[in-house]
């Protein structure tokens, strides 16, 4: 059996991720996650939505999830098939492996868009949602970094709430930074 490294053993980051994810990078980010697709689907959904009652968003997260285990995903098709998932799916992309997953959620912490399929539709009771869009517009929140044992590369989310153009809160983007990758560019002078 091969030695997998553990958050414990694995080899730390040189760089702190405060000197990865800095205000500059974060406004790279908000450049492009204040796009016109994000922003009209977002808006869109708020006037078509409102605010939901907790148990139809509760029923919509047990649809989700019970639909990640078979082959009939409508609700999940639905999400990842939209102009707005297509659109963070080529922002992955082209980050060339810095953004390992973007989603985005609408006012009540539903997935409006999505770069891959997570494994629940409402976010709005995680802190990805309650520390960003519940605390205001130009909140912004990094979690923890995490190592992945998969892929063998630490990882933490920059997450932030993304507004209208006069600045009204629309909803909450969360993107998955794969630091040992931001690092390794950092180190090698390759700008991300």
């Amino acid at each position: 059996m091969a030695w997998s490294p553990t958050a414990q053993s694995a080899e730390p980051l040189k760089l702190g991720v405060d000197e990865m994810i800095t205000p500059a990078f974060i406004e790279k980010v908000r450049e492009w996650a204040t796009a016109p697709v994000v922003v009209s689907a977002l808006a869109g959904r708020k006037s078509l939505y409102g605010k939901l009652p907790q148990d139809k968003i509760d029923a919509l997260d047990k649809q989700w999830r019970a639909e990640r285990e078979i082959d009939d995903q409508p609700l999940i098709t639905s999400v990842l098939a939209n102009p707005l998932s297509s659109y963070l799916i080529r922002v992955q992309a082209n980050s060339v492996g810095l953004f390992t997953e973007i989603f985005v959620m609408d006012t009540n912490g539903l997935n409006a868009g999505q770069s891959s399929v997570t494994s629940d539709y409402w976010q709005g009771d995680e802190g990805k949602f309650q520390k960003t869009y519940d605390v205001g517009p130009s909140a912004v929140f990094v979690d923890e970094p995490e190592f992945n044992d998969g892929t063998q590369t630490w990882r933490a989310q920059l997450n932030m709430t993304v507004t209208d153009p006069q600045g009204g809160p629309l909803g909450a983007i969360t993107v998955e930074v794969n630091l040992t990758e931001f690092e390794r560019r950092a180190l090698n002078g390759v700008a991300s």
